[in-house]
C-alpha cells in the first residue's frame, strides 16, 4: 500500500499562522477555497486568464490557480475575507459597494484584490492606468465603467485615511 506524500507548509493566511500537510501539487486557489473554506477565492477558469482568484501574496496580486501551495511556505496571503473587515472596509471594498460596482459578484474579489494592490502602490492613478491594471480579471456581467470609476474613488478615500 503506497502512502500519498505530503508537504508541510507554515504561512500567514489573513493575518493568522497556519500550518499544514498538503499535496505537493496542490494549487493555491484549491488549498485556501477547499481547506482553509476562502470562499472568496473564485476558480474561474483555473488556467490564469480571468483573475478571480487573484489573492495577494506578500502584497502582490497572483493568480492562485496557477501557484502551488507549496510555494507560499513562509510568506503571507490575504484573500479578499481578510482584506477589510465588516466594521472597517477596505477603500476598494467600499467604494465597490458605494458605487454599485458589482453584478453577479463572481469576479469581484479578485478585481478588489487586485485593484488594492493598485492603489497600495499609486494613490494618484488615472483611468488607463487603472483599465491596464485590471485588464487581467475578467467580468462578463458589466463594461467595467463602474469598477473603474470604484478604483478611482478608493484611491481618493486611500488617500484619506
Amino acid at each position: 500500500m503506497s502512502q500519498k506524500s505530503t508537504v508541510k507548509i507554515s504561512c500567514t493566511v489573513n493575518d493568522i499562522l497556519v500550518s499544514r500537510n498538503i499535496a505537493p501539487n496542490q494549487t493555491l486557489c484549491d488549498f485556501l477555497h477547499d481547506e482553509l473554506n476562502m470562499t472568496g477565492v473564485k476558480k474561474g477558469c483555473d488556467t490564469g486568464e480571468c483573475g478571480a482568484c487573484t489573492v495577494l501574496l506578500d502584497g502582490k496580486p497572483v493568480t492562485s490557480c496557477l501557484s502551488l501551495a507549496p510555494q507560499i511556505d513562509g510568506h503571507k496571503v490575504t484573500t479578499i475575507e481578510g482584506l477589510g473587515s465588516r466594521d472597517k472596509l477596505h477603500p476598494v471594498q467600499k467604494a465597490f459597494i458605494e458605487l454599485d460596482a458589482a453584478q453577479c459578484g463572481y469576479c469581484i474579489p479578485g478585481m478588489i484584490m487586485t485593484a488594492s494592490s493598485l492603489i497600495e502602490d499609486n494613490p494618484n492613478l488615472t483611468e488607463k492606468e487603472i483599465r491596464r491594471y485590471l485588464s487581467g480579471n475578467l467580468c462578463r456581467c458589466t463594461g467595467y465603467q463602474q469598477q473603474v470609476e470604484a478604483v478611482m474613488l478608493a484611491s481618493k478615500l486611500a488617500k484619506r485615511k
